[in-house]
């Protein structure tokens, strides 16, 4: 029989949460009547899991929340407490009504963690899976801490490389609608003047080409523009789906330049997590399972779940994550050596550390080459147009 989440009010005006099990909405509806509760919320709950959080929150916001979170714990604030003062201060709506949620939960008893997760497109499995170590180990301060690190340095991670992208990217769409104008109301207008020439045939092919493909343009632009549209919504709607997901990090490992500063950055999260997590106490196992969930990959996280289980069989960290040859060989001797002498955590962060310095000038050298390459590309695109006009031209002036 399928359960229902509800939020509900009881006869005091008390606001009150929680699951029931009924064969349908209506008769989970007549249950809450019977108790005298009046609902004000009642759905199935895979649906409830993720209602309230639909609403995108800025990472910025939510580094603030874990920090300030962090600092009520440690001086002494209850958590309920602490969550009603972050409620109340917030001033994105989406925030506060997440963070409402999440108070009505753990009023119910469930943990911060679990409260969390209900709100996926809020907080990130890293951070849920973090928090649920620091309650289970007593850290959850540090946890927060930690969270709102890894929070803000992925938010500066984002925002500098579309800061990077930003010109190119700009470059490369006043070059496409370029070409286009080019297309549809310049290159049409020769189809009178090179007539004659077609006729003789003598009209160059690749001038044939750009006409023909010109009139196509101007003839079936509804269409290219379906296509288009029509292949993006549906390559979008595939990327959201499981398998769509580990298609798309399994390319962006493949794509040239970009792949190794795409993985780079997965390893240097992994690295900085689990560093963290060792040096907080928790088990190797569950260290894994946590760090596996912030590598942002999921080809990585399954070669690390991979490793998980060579780990519980008894062997070392370093021979696992060597086998998949995805982890740069020098990150993988650091790891043997730092198994050897018992310093796994501190030799993780400082990993993570020189990866991602390395991995940013990786970056900005990739962005450099891409603002000429695309100048180049344009170029040659217009050149191609100028050559394929002035062909006909020349023949004719020479023919007069």
């Amino acid at each position: 029989m399928p359960e229902f989440a509800y939020i509900a009010r009881d006869v005091g005006g008390r606001k009150v949460s929680g699951k029931l099990s009924a064969g349908t909405q209506q008769e989970a509806l007549a249950q809450l009547s019977t108790q005298q509760l009046f609902p004000l919320e009642v759905q199935a709950e895979n649906a409830m899991a993720g209602f309230g959080s639909r609403r995108r929150v800025k990472a910025a916001l939510l580094t603030t929340v874990y920090g300030q979170l962090a600092d009520l714990l440690r001086s002494g604030v209850p958590l309920m407490r602490s969550l009603e003062v972050l409620r109340k201060q917030a001033s994105h709506a989406g925030l506060v009504e997440v963070l409402a949620r999440v108070q009505d939960d753990v009023r119910d008893g469930k943990p911060l963690a679990e409260a969390m997760a209900r709100h996926p497109r809020v907080f990130g499995d890293m951070a849920v899976s973090m928090v649920r170590a620091g309650t289970e180990g007593g850290f959850l301060e540090e946890a927060l801490e930690r969270v709102a690190e890894f929070t803000e340095k992925q938010d500066e991670l984002k925002g500098r490389t579309q800061g990077a992208l930003a010109y190119p990217v700009f470059l490369g769409i006043v070059g496409f609608l370029v070409v286009v104008v080019l297309l549809v109301f310049f290159v049409p207008k020769f189809e009178g003047l090179f007539a004659r020439l077609r006729q003789r045939g003598e009209l160059p092919a690749l001038t044939d080409w750009l006409l023909a493909f010109s009139g196509f343009t101007q003839r079936w632009w509804w269409l290219l523009a379906l296509v288009i549209f029509g292949g993006g919504g549906w390559i979008y709607s595939r990327l959201q789906t499981e398998s769509g997901k580990l298609w798309f990090d399994q390319f962006k490992l493949k794509i040239p330049m970009i792949a190794p500063i795409v993985l780079n950055f997965s390893v240097a999260r992994f690295c900085r997590v689990l560093g963290t997590m060792l040096h907080n106490g928790v088990p190797i196992l569950r260290s894994l399972e946590i760090s596996a969930a912030a590598t942002g990959n999921r080809v990585l996280a399954a070669a690390v779940g991979r490793a998980s289980e060579n780990i519980s069989a008894g062997q070392s960290l370093a021979k696992p994550l060597a086998a998949n040859g995805l982890f740069p060989p020098a990150v993988v001797e650091m790891i043997a050596v730092a198994e050897e002498s018992a310093t796994l955590d501190t030799v993780l962060v400082r990993i993570a550390d020189g990866l991602e310095r390395r991995t940013w000038r990786q970056l900005d050298l990739f962005v450099r080459l891409l603002e000429p390459l695309m100048l180049l590309v344009l170029a040659l695109v217009v050149l191609l147009l100028a050559v394929a006009l002035l062909l006909p031209v020349i023949k004719m002036s020479t023919a007069i």
